[in-house]
């Protein structure tokens, strides 16, 4: 098959989806054909049977906005109609499941398919704000084939612009063989903590609804009177309050700043826990890597984390904002080695053999083929 992919290249979520599931296409002979401002930071560009496009933004000084939903579908039809793309897989809905869909309307006399994945702010910030909500739904209604992440996310979709759409949901899915207790690194751990420290890692975007400030307060009650440091790993918005928190509560020197980190496979398998206290997960994929990695998860249930995390058995869930059931949990697991060990290790086998990609991407692949069948 020939397949475009429309994402976002940053290091959220639906970005590292698209370019893992794009490279295993290619693996198993699909020609693949990225389109984006930049490279995805997932992406291998060497990769057999990858190609990247380049969408090229005006800055024609009458548009205050650049218009990069015009330019991505004038990049797509290009590519669609030099390339014989077959399918375009839009991640996210806006703007690439729109611009997909004006590339293939232009293709005036073409069969292009349009199949969008939604990853979940795409409906829950995006679809919900009434500046967007009606084209997001049209995106949608307008999709030859569309999927979501989570069973949560079909409902939240569903509930919130009620699309006159069938919607399947595959699951993103982990490289077991990249994340892996295999890749712990104890000269790299003893640069963050003693051997008689523990160590909780913490990765996201630092947005507002990721609650990194629930980070800070959660450890420093749980950690007050433990050997435990904190790895804080990404940047965003709130890693100014992040770090004020840290300061107001006496932890700021028990924790590691380490801003973006592209790889953070050893990073993960060196550490002991992973807290993720988010005010809403469509997904979870931080804390899928983790499990695959062989930490307990200590999170919230909201969005799809009670998909992910399998409360008592691979991590334990609180409701969202309730710091101190937070810190209970971190704190039993800190303080209970056989319990951690017993979930470090269901943590790994649910991720590896629930979400591994070979049944993902056999699903993907799947909803292909019954879309170009459609029309025979």
């Amino acid at each position: 098959m020939k397949i475009a992919i429309a994402c976002h290249p940053t290091h959220g979520g639906s970005g590292v989806v698209a370019a893992e599931l794009g490279m295993r296409l290619a693996a198993r002979g699909n020609e693949v054909h990225f389109v984006s401002y930049e490279r995805p930071f997932r992406l291998d560009p060497l990769t057999e049977g990858i190609h990247f496009h380049k969408v090229q933004v005006s800055s024609y000084p009458l548009f205050r906005y650049p218009p990069y939903a015009l330019a991505l579908a004038n990049e797509l039809l290009q590519v669609v109609q030099r390339e014989g793309i077959e399918i375009i897989h839009a991640h996210y809905a806006i703007p690439h499941s729109l611009a997909a869909i004006l590339a293939r309307n232009m293709n005036v006399g073409g069969d292009v398919k349009v199949f969008t994945t939604l990853h979940g702010t795409d409906i829950t910030l995006v679809g919900s704000d009434p500046s967007y909500a009606g084209i997001t739904r049209y995106a949608i209604e307008q999709s030859d084939g569309v999927t979501v992440v989570s069973d949560w996310l079909a409902k939240a979709t569903i509930d919130e612009l009620a699309p006159a759409v069938e919607i399947e949901t595959i699951p993103n899915a982990i490289d077991s063989s990249v994340f892996s207790p295999q890749h712990f690194d104890a000269q790299l751990r003893s640069r963050f903590a003693t051997p008689q420290e523990l160590l909780v890692a913490h990765v996201s975007n630092f947005r507002p609804v990721k609650k990194v400030c629930d980070v800070i307060s959660a450890f420093a009650i749980a950690a007050k009177d433990l050997p435990a440091r904190l790895l804080m790993i990404g940047q965003g918005p709130e890693l100014g309050l992040a770090q004020e928190r840290a300061r107001e509560l006496g932890v700021f020197d028990r924790i590691s700043w380490l801003g973006l980190i592209d790889d953070i496979t050893v990073l993960l398998a060196s550490s002991d826990l992973f807290l993720l206290p988010s005010e809403s997960e469509s997904f979870g994929l931080a804390a899928l890597e983790a499990m695959a990695s062989g930490l307990p998860v200590v999170s919230t249930r909201s969005g799809g984390i009670p998909e992910v995390v399998m409360e008592g058995q691979t991590g334990f869930l609180s409701e969202v904002g309730d710091v101190e059931s937070l810190a209970a949990h971190c704190h039993r697991l800190l303080t209970d080695d056989a319990l951690r060990r017993k979930m470090s290790s269901a943590a790994r086998k649910v991720a590896t053999e629930r979400f591994g990609w070979e049944s993902v991407l056999h699903s993907y692949e799947t909803a292909y083929r019954r879309l170009l069948s459609s029309d025979e």
